[in-house]
């Protein structure tokens, strides 16, 4: 049997009032779980190599507080060139991929009215 969290409830309350099936807030609540996720990933991969952030500053030629900033859920500023750069100094790669958008709600195409998953 699956087991629930205890706050699933409340989290779906609160998805349904404030975001609902508005394109601009998901497509904002995306973004900002990506910004979380890189965030979250550089400081996991940082702390996993026993690194401060000066240490991974130096190796990758920047400084802390970029470093801090980068590992920010709130910034939005991260380049592809400065996670490349982080990757490196942490011997890992990075892994990009394009996925389909999952889509929700009624969409017309060719006059006809139909339901997406």
């Amino acid at each position: 049997m699956a087991r629930r969290s205890r706050h699933s409830g409340a989290l779906e309350y609160l998805h349904d009032r404030y975001v609902g099936n508005d394109r601009a807030k998901l497509a904002s609540l995306e973004r900002e779980r990506l910004n979380a996720r890189i965030a979250r990933q550089i400081y996991d991969l940082r702390t996993a190599s026993n690194l401060t952030q000066r240490q991974l500053a130096s190796l990758v030629g920047t400084t802390a507080s970029v470093i801090c900033q980068l590992e920010d859920a709130d910034y939005s500023g991260r380049s592809l060139t400065m996670l490349q750069r982080i990757a490196a100094a942490l011997s890992t790669r990075i892994e990009l991929r394009f996925v389909p958008i999952a889509r929700t709600g009624s969409v017309r195409k060719s006059g006809k009215k139909r339901r997406i998953a």
